[in-house]
């Protein structure tokens, strides 16, 4: 299967490819992409998993194989609340109430709420547009694991 539309020649990797039919938005993208992993007062391995969590809740093939299923400490509060406030961002962003964010600020400044939340925004927008353009598991160049080796998710 292929994507939905031609890889255009500007990119690194197949969903840069997509975006890069329009240059302009692919480096303002990639510059934000940077901004959000490198300017952060979140940790890197909260914000994999966070990454992990919302792949399954967009149904991103290309997304899923990157790193695999979440994988972390359950007794880890703050990623464990960051996860489970991804998965229902992922789920119905709608449904978030006043109570999801007392439970956030048990965890995180109000700073970390804001990037956190910036985060788990821009993420679900990469993967939607992944699995709306069908990248799928066979072009994840970084793969680390295949939706067969996970099974049922």
């Amino acid at each position: 299967m292929s994507t939905r539309i031609e890889l255009s020649k500007t990119g690194n990797t197949p969903f840069e490819k997509l975006i890069g039919h329009n240059p302009s938005v692919l480096e303002k993208w990639n510059e934000l992409e940077l901004a959000l992993f490198n300017h952060t007062s979140l940790d890197a391995n909260l914000m994999e998993q966070v990454r992990r969590t919302l792949a399954f809740g967009n149904r991103c093939e290309y997304c899923m194989v990157k790193g695999g299923k979440p994988d972390f400490d359950v007794k880890d509060q703050k990623i464990q609340t960051a996860t489970a406030f991804a998965e229902l961002f992922a789920v119905d962003h709608s449904s978030i109430q006043e109570a999801h964010f007392g439970f956030l600020k048990e965890q995180f400044t109000e700073t970390e709420i804001a990037e956190l939340i910036t985060f788990i925004t821009f993420i679900t927008a990469s993967q939607r547009f992944g699995k709306v353009m069908n990248l799928t598991e066979d072009l994840q160049e970084n793969k680390v694991t295949s939706l067969a080796e996970m099974g049922d998710f």
